[in-house]
Formats: structure tokens, sequence, C-alpha cells
């Protein structure tokens, strides 16, 4: 493989993974990315250009994306809209990108016989009560809760039946809660952190109680890699690293690593429908693919992504005033 097709490869967890390809293997990667307000390529400076591709466009654009696919030896598919806030005020975005723009991919992975991972979420699953000892697995029932994740759990269909009717050469992954490097602040780590670097007090959905499976996304991208690489084609892996934090407990971490006290924090109204828990069985893609995480201490992970955010305020910087100003529109 060594041409890769990295959709959405600007993003968070996609130029986390391109990091990862390009600094642990030989392969030339070609990114992908529509760079909305979540794409930055920023995150990019510093690769090796010889190895490294960019090109602006939509992945739901066939006439654009098929000669890349076609070039290509595998795609990645990492490009979605994700932000669950963001599909309660406005879905139709994520109707375009995560479905229009995954069968746009498909159909040139089934024209050009290239092979296709799909990187998905476990928000498909819906949510698990929080005394629930039960963890998702592969056969887990979807039950998508939102906007954003019945989208990724279309998408998702889309490929498992591109696999069966067409017999495109693909594999499915579903993570569970990303952090590190290059997160938008929009999201709950970054947005916390960062709060507290400006001196704002960190902001908790409710009582915090709600619980997601955190794993750092350097073990999501050998995850992927490897799974690329290794895995069964037309098969699911979950990727976790049983991380299980409620929210609280996260906003509190956060503040005593950068020396404030543990209950410097306000509540602000709960998110419409916020699922309760998630929880990730990786025990499929440990036992036949051999993957361990190597963060598996949540809280030294946190502190490195910490050191990261408090290093590079000139990448978080130009967006922080606008998304602060678009919650406090929410009260949150």
């Amino acid at each position: 493989m060594a041409r890769l097709l990295v959709t959405g490869g600007a993003g968070f967890i996609g130029s986390n993974f391109v990091h990862h390809v390009i600094n642990h293997t030989d392969h030339h990667v070609t990114v992908l990315d529509k760079l909305t307000y979540a794409g930055n390529r920023a995150s990019l400076v510093g690769l090796p250009q010889s190895r490294l591709t960019f090109i602006e466009g939509d992945v739901a654009d066939s006439l654009s994306t098929d000669d890349l696919v076609a070039d290509a030896d595998a795609v990645v598919h990492f490009a979605a809209e994700s932000h669950n806030d963001n599909s309660l005020n406005d879905p139709s975005p994520f109707l375009q990108t995560n479905i229009v723009g995954s069968f746009a991919l498909l159909e040139a992975a089934r024209r050009h016989r290239t092979r296709f991972h799909h990187v998905s979420t476990d928000e498909v699953y819906g949510d698990l009560a929080l005394e629930d000892p039960m963890r998702f697995t592969e056969s887990t029932p979807y039950n998508p809760s939102s906007p954003y994740s019945s989208t990724k759990a279309a998408s998702d269909l889309l490929v498992r039946a591109w696999v069966r009717s067409f017999g495109v050469a693909a594999t499915i992954s579903n993570c569970s809660n990303n952090y590190g490097p290059y997160q938008h602040v929009e999201k709950f780590i970054p947005r916390q952190i960062t709060n507290v670097l400006r001196g704002i007090r960190p902001k908790l959905y409710g009582e915090g109680r709600n619980v997601r499976d955190w794993i750092h996304a350097d073990d999501h991208s050998a995850a992927v890699l490897m799974i690329l690489e290794k895995g069964r084609l037309g098969d699911t892996y979950l990727i976790g690293a049983d991380g299980e934090k409620d929210n609280k407990s996260v906003v509190e971490l956060i503040l005593h690593l950068m020396g404030q006290p543990a209950d410097a924090y306000d509540h602000v109204k709960d998110r419409v429908g916020h699922d309760l828990r998630y929880a990730i069985d990786s025990s499929k893609l440990r036992d036949e693919l051999g993957w361990q995480p190597i963060y598996r201490d949540f809280e030294s992970g946190l502190a490195a992504t910490i050191d990261w955010y408090r290093n590079h305020e000139d990448w978080w910087s130009p967006s922080k005033h606008a998304t602060e100003a678009l919650y406090a529109q929410y009260g949150q």
C-alpha cells in the first residue's frame, strides 16, 4: 500500500493518522480535505512534502474524487461532520458529507477496485446505562440517537452493503472518543483546557455523570493502520483503550493537572438527547491483530495533551473566540 488517500486528513483524527503513517511507514499520503472550520492545514505543517500531497476538495464531489481513488492503493475515509451540537442545530451538512460523501467514495472504490477503510464511531450503537456492565461489541445492534450518529450509522451500512453486493474490499472501525493534539476547541477536552489557559472557567453539561471511553489519537491511528494492513476484508473492528471516565472526573482532572481547584468549573444546561455512557470491548482487535494501546493511563495521556495545547496557542487561538461566542448563544 504505497499510496494512501486519506479523506479528512486535515481534521483532528485524520491529521494524527497522517502523522502516524509518515512517521511509521514509507507510504505516500494524499490528503483530501474540504477545509471546513474543523480542517486546518497547519495540522500537517512539518511533514515531508515529498511524501505528502494536499488537495482541497469535497468527498461528495464524485468528479473530483474519482481520479484520486483510482490513483490510490487504499482509501482511509476519515472525512465527516462530527460535532453532535452542530448536528442538532443543522443536520443537513451531516447528511451531505457523511452519507453522500461516503457513497461517492464507495462507488469510486468499486469502479477502481481500491482497498477501502471506513472510520466510524461507537455512537452508532446508542448508549448504555451508567450501571450497565456491558460494553459495545461488533455484534451490538445499531441504535443512533442524534443526526450525527445516525448519519455515521448510515455510512457504515453503505460500506457493508457495497462489500456484500459489489465485492468492495473494505473494512470498518468504530472507535471511542479520541483526545490528543490538533483537536478543534469546540470539543470537550480541548475546550476545557483552552478555557483554563485563557482564564475562563470550564463548562460541564448537566451534572457531568455522562461517561465516555477515551482513547488517545496516537493509539487510534496505530489501530487503523493495523486494520488496513492486516484486517479481514468485510469485517468490523471496535477500537477502545479501556478509558471510561465520566465528564465530571475529566474536568476535575484537567483542573488538577493545570494547578487549579478541582471545583473551579460551571454547570451549564445539558445537551438535548445526551447519551449516557459509551464503552468499547476491543477484544477482537487485540486478539486477532495483536493491537495494544500505548496510552493505557488516561492521566498521562491527558497531561501530554495539556502540554500540547499550552505550547501551541498559535494553532488553536484563531478559532477560540468564535467557538465560545457560539456556545454562549445556547447558554453553554
